[in-house]
């Protein structure tokens, strides 16, 4: 439907129109939108011990350093479950040949060659 003056009798058609091109731009939206996760989850602290396998003391310690990713409210912790999985994540330890390739890349990075001269000798 162009640019048409919309009449009583042709209201059904254009109401009809817009209705397709709303579910569309629905359909369009929903695609840009990543999903939703599962696991964002709002948990406790005995749901966080359990998640990442620590003591309470030990998880008190680590919010108090600023080192694991919490939300107080009042007198109680709340932790999102991908927040601590994501942590745990980042706290991967490289391989032995991923820490090889990054130490042969900065040995080449910092190889300083001799200056060429631009004085020739005779």
């Amino acid at each position: 439907m162009q640019k048409e003056t919309v009449t009583f009798d042709k209201l059904p058609e254009a109401v009809d129109y817009l209705t397709e091109q709303v579910i569309e731009l629905k359909r369009m939206v929903s695609e840009l939108q990543p999903p939703t996760s599962d696991k964002h989850v709002l948990v406790e602290i005995e749901d966080a011990c359990r998640i990442i396998r620590k003591a309470k003391p030990t998880i008190y310690t680590l919010v108090r350093k600023g080192l694991l990713p919490a939300y107080k409210k009042g007198k109680k912790l709340y932790f999102y479950e991908d927040e601590l999985l994501s942590w745990i994540e980042n706290g991967r330890k490289k391989t032995s040949e991923q820490t090889y390739e990054e130490m042969l890349a900065n040995m080449q990075g910092s190889v300083r060659h001799k200056p060429k001269s631009s004085v020739k000798l005779k």
